[in-house]
């Protein structure tokens, strides 16, 4: 129970809060990022936050929140359709780095060049040669990246088969979602376990101590995303932090290690 004896939904590893204080607690940390993007404009930083995740595992929404109310002239956020038929016969990377951030820039990528790790390698739209190349390049692009300056902070979103059925679904039924409807959908289900062991190597492979991954259980959305905020608030150096404001919750938001995949912590 919440103190006004409301009865707290349980989603299987912390209790979720009401909306009224979802909501004060996302205009606090909203306070926070206003002030994160103030500092980082005064000292000419660049930062790249990536979220990756299963379909509807909550990156739009998560999103969303972060650049709510940011300014939107040193805020970006790169969600890249199809490739074309230049992309696919370019350098892999090629096509991220025109949206890289320059100094005083914000950029979420929602998805990254980790599509090749996952969809790509999963739907048979890259060949096995192609992802190999890649999961062999990958960490010592991203290790370039920060040692040119840029911030990398790296986020996979997980939710349970279950979770996952009753968004996708929602999404078909709700007229202001449509836009999210995509044939990939269904294939997302149907390949469930493809998508699981594909997401396995691809944080074993790509995890390391320059850009490590941090990974979310996010069937509760509100919690995702509050924790989120909080982690990378805590992770990045700004003037006036609230450190009691954004201490994140361990077992929702927390760093990938091997063990993760031995002990449930991420659905199968």
């Amino acid at each position: 129970m919440n103190k006004n004896g409301k009865e707290l939904q349980n989603t299987g590893h912390a209790l979720a809060i009401p909306k009224r204080t979802y909501k004060d607690s996302l205009r606090k940390l909203q306070v926070e990022l206003v002030k994160l993007q103030r500092h980082f404009i005064e000292c000419n930083d660049k930062i790249l936050i990536i979220l990756e995740g299963r379909d509807a595992s909550g990156k739009d929404g998560t999103i969303k929140r972060i650049v709510q109310h940011l300014s939107p002239r040193e805020t970006r956020v790169v969600a890249l359709g199809k490739p074309s038929d230049r992309d696919r016969t370019s350098w892999y990377f090629q096509r991220y780095v025109p949206y890289l951030p320059a100094a005083q820039e914000l950029v979420l990528f929602n998805r990254s060049w980790y599509n090749r790790a996952g969809v790509e390698r999963v739907m048979g739209f890259c060949t096995e040669a192609e992802h190999e190349e890649f999961m062999g390049s990958v960490s010592n692009f991203e290790n370039m990246l920060v040692r040119s300056g840029v911030k990398l902070l790296k986020y996979y979103l997980d939710i349970s088969k279950g979770e996952q059925k009753k968004r996708l679904a929602d999404r078909k039924s709700d007229p202001l979602k449509q836009w999210k409807v995509s044939p990939i959908d269904d294939e997302a289900i149907k390949h469930w376990k493809a998508y699981s062991l594909a997401r396995n190597e691809m944080l074993a492979r790509s995890h390391n101590p320059i850009a490590p991954w941090t990974l979310v259980r996010a069937n509760d959305t509100r919690l995702a995303r509050l924790n989120i905020i909080k982690d990378l608030l805590g992770r990045l150096h700004y003037s006036g932090k609230d450190k009691r404001l954004i201490r994140a919750d361990r077992q929702i938001v927390f760093e990938y290690d091997t063990a993760n995949l031995e002990n449930c912590q991420l659905a199968k």
